[in-house]
């Protein structure tokens, strides 16, 4: 690698940039337009065979990019090493971008809500599975970060294939706003619209009374008796299945 030392470099970026933990971090973000100004590997030569038989596509790129270090430099440069010995900072995408995409009508694919969520890792895996079924883009409420380093290791990555923002309720997109609830309607019998705002409570207390208020359609999913709730990422993923289906 060419230009300023890659730990230096790092050091410099590492406020303002996001963390990328993990070589499937990495391979998600580059395959979906980032920007990665520093890359390391402990091994570098592994990190680009993992390539090579996983994201061929992306191999080129990573050639270019990754920086060999010694495992202790690694280690110092990231809070909790990865398996696989790979860490970048990549470019937060524009937020007045993602606000914009947010807010364009008409949409093709419903924004999901998380409501006031508490846990960092199921707020990545929701990112994860809204990038997985094309979802215009993931909406956090409340004080989580949605780009917190533990949330875009839990969504591998995959910030950069949607638009992640946090939000106040009186500014989310617009859009009837359906709102999961086990008072609501049978999610079977109720078909989302692309341009649904779908909305989820948190993990501990639901709905806050501000979103419930927005919401034009309460609906519930599924669920045998005496069990009561599913994981949020289990409900995210449930509900965007269900809208994929386009069935009422």
């Amino acid at each position: 690698m060419t230009g300023p030392d890659p730990v230096s470099l790092w050091h410099r970026l590492a406020d303002t940039c996001v963390l990328l933990d993990g070589f499937h971090a990495l391979k998600h973000a580059v395959r979906f337009g980032a920007e990665v100004p520093v890359a390391v590997a402990v091994d570098r030569g592994a990190a680009l065979a993992l390539a090579e038989e996983l994201a061929p596509d992306v191999r080129n790129t990573l050639d270019a990019l990754l920086t060999q270090v010694p495992e202790s430099v690694y280690a110092s440069l990231v809070p909790r090493p990865h398996p696989t010995g790979v860490a970048a900072l990549a470019v937060r995408p524009s937020r007045a971008a993602h606000l914009e995409k947010l807010a364009h009508t008409p949409r093709t694919a419903p924004v999901v809500v998380l409501d006031n969520p508490r846990n960092l890792g199921n707020a990545g895996a929701v990112i994860r599975l809204a990038a997985g079924f094309g979802a215009t883009g993931v909406v956090t409420t409340g004080t989580l970060d949605p780009w917190h380093p533990t949330v875009v290791r839990g969504g591998a990555g995959l910030h950069f294939a949607t638009a992640v923002e946090r939000l106040e309720v009186a500014e989310l997109p617009p859009g009837p706003v359906f709102a999961l609830d086990p008072e609501g309607d049978d999610i079977r019998g109720v078909k989302l619209p692309d341009d649904a705002v779908l909305a989820f409570g948190s993990e501990r207390s639901g709905l806050s009374p501000e979103l419930r208020a927005r919401a034009g359609h309460l609906v519930a999913l599924p669920m045998r008796p005496q069990v009561s709730s599913y994981n949020l990422a289990t409900s995210v993923a449930m509900t965007l299945y269900h809208w994929s289906l386009g069935e009422a």
